[in-house]
């Protein structure tokens, strides 16, 4: 195919992807169980953080944060005490324990009485064609309290080579519009043209097979090549491509 081709092959699939047919396989239906714009932004922000591996598993867990919250995070976040954090005991998904969800909680909080929360301290630093350097300076305040040095893993940095999978699928969910009822659109001071793909290993192994991406690596510069294919089919919405590559992977084993 050519990339005209390829352009209208994957303007197809995503739209066919983009339904809300899908959300009860996608961890993206843990903050659709909400209303309130914080809410939705912190269970959204949680759950992209525990977004790897066995989807059900990822489900479930997001679940049993939602509930060790009262299903109010917000409300918990702002206002629990020291004592409620040893519910999180016998947390665990994967790597991410019981430890780093407690951090996580403080360090939340923190940004939203330092900051006015998390869409004001992305914004802040936001470049016109990209997100990235937002995503280095959001890392450096959530970690700027003491923290176990190991926590810091759970967010990705992509000055730093990596492809921030888990963090640009948050912020797609947070800015992307909200008419096919899948992302949110609550982040008004943000633009879908400014999001990158999650790459993950299913978009980037169809990347690769339709000749969008020939970085071997899932990393950052591999991210940097498959936005700009990305853009140069749809400069404004680069990323609603992700459902297509995303669904071809999965759905259709492609």
């Amino acid at each position: 195919m050519n990339r005209s081709e390829i352009k209208s092959f994957l303007d197809e699939k995503a739209a066919k992807y983009e339904s809300i047919s899908f959300l009860e396989a996608d961890p993206i239906q843990i903050p659709h169980q909400f209303s309130s714009k914080e809410d939705i932004e912190i269970s959204g922000f949680l759950v992209a953080t525990i977004a790897w591996g066995n989807r059900k598993s990822i489900i479930n867990n997001g679940n049993k944060m939602m509930r060790l919250m009262d299903n109010s995070p917000y409300d918990f976040i702002m206002h629990h005490e020291q004592k409620d954090l040893n519910r999180f005991d016998d947390f665990v998904h994967r790597t991410f324990n019981a430890e780093d969800l407690r951090y996580f909680i403080q360090a939340l909080r923190h940004v939203y009485t330092q900051y006015s929360g998390l869409e004001q301290l992305f914004s802040a630093h936001a470049q016109d064609n990209n997100l990235q350097t937002a995503i280095h300076a959001f890392k450096k305040t959530f970690f700027a309290l003491p923290h176990p040095p190991r926590t810091q893993k759970h967010v990705s940095d992509p000055l730093k080579g990596s492809a921030a999978k888990r963090i640009n699928m948050f912020l797609r969910w947070m800015i992307r519009s909200s008419k096919k009822e899948v992302d949110f659109g609550l982040w008004k001071t943000l633009y879908p043209k400014q999001l990158s793909c999650p790459l993950d290993v299913h978009s980037g192994n169809v990347a690769r097979k339709l000749g969008l991406l020939k970085r071997k690596q899932n990393d950052g510069k591999a991210l940097v090549e498959l936005d700009t294919a990305l853009r140069s089919m749809d400069v404004e919405d680069p990323v609603k491509y992700d459902f297509a590559l995303f669904g071809l992977g999965v759905f259709e084993d492609f």
